[in-house]
């Protein structure tokens, strides 16, 4: 049970088990707010099992909310994350998957939705059947097209700026290092077919984010601590549509 500015909420009832989570934040309200919330969910049974309010995405929240899950009596048989950096070791032992959406949404950042470059288009037409391969046909990919444009990846002028040595295409670079660094967590989802992993977090993102923003827009007026009571109210109470 918790309590603000005297308004009450249920605590959350818990049935111990083997669990498949998705785990993700998501933030509302203007940047300067710092407001969001951690949420974990079992993909099986579709429910919201733990969540934390947060300010900033930390790797300690996420071992925090997974440390409460195990002490609660709970065994986590797998885990889908988006990825952030440190997240992997937080979930040691554990079968991790990585988030197709957003192994994509980064590489489209690093080059873009239309590359002009036609190391950076290859690369792009590879990440495009990501989910219609298999790790090892991946890989095999990967390595040929790295052979293709490593001298390409590794040109390294001197700037006449700086008198430094500057990589010609950093971005192409970061874009492949990201698939590279990955590549262990971006098919935990077929190399466990019987765990039933989801390749995305988007039990979280449409499922459940989605209408938690929509109740906070419908909400302007309240006050930081009464938002909070009204997610709180939303994730004890739900239940997939």
């Amino acid at each position: 049970m918790k309590q603000r500015d005297g308004y009450i909420v249920d605590g959350k009832v818990h049935y111990p088990r083997v669990v498949n989570l998705v785990c993700d934040a998501t933030f509302y309200g203007k940047r300067k707010d710092k407001l969001g919330t951690l949420v974990f969910k079992d993909v099986v049974s579709q429910e919201i099992l733990i969540w934390k309010h947060i300010e900033s995405e930390v790797v300690k929240d996420y071992r925090y909310l997974k440390e409460e899950l195990i002490r609660t009596g709970y065994a986590i048989a797998s885990v889908t994350l988006d990825g952030k950096r440190g997240l992997y070791k937080a979930f040691e032992d554990i079968p991790i998957q990585m988030c197709h959406f957003h192994q994509k949404k980064i590489i489209q950042r690093y080059i873009t939705m239309r590359p002009k470059l036609e190391a950076s288009k290859d690369l792009k037409k590879i990440v495009s059947k990501l989910t219609q391969t298999t790790e090892k046909n991946f890989t095999q990919k990967l390595d040929e097209w790295y052979k293709e444009y490593q001298s390409f990846l590794d040109e390294k002028p001197l700037s006449s700026t700086t008198g430094k040595l500057h990589y010609t295409h950093p971005r192409t670079r970061a874009a492949y290092r990201s698939l590279r660094t990955n590549l262990p967590y971006l098919f935990a989802y077929k190399n466990y077919k019987n765990l039933g992993i989801p390749n995305t977090t988007n039990a979280l993102e449409g499922g459940v984010f989605s209408h938690m923003k929509n109740m906070i827009s419908l909400h302007r007026g309240l006050s930081k601590s009464m938002k909070l009571n009204l997610v709180d109210y939303y994730l004890v109470n739900y239940k997939k549509k």
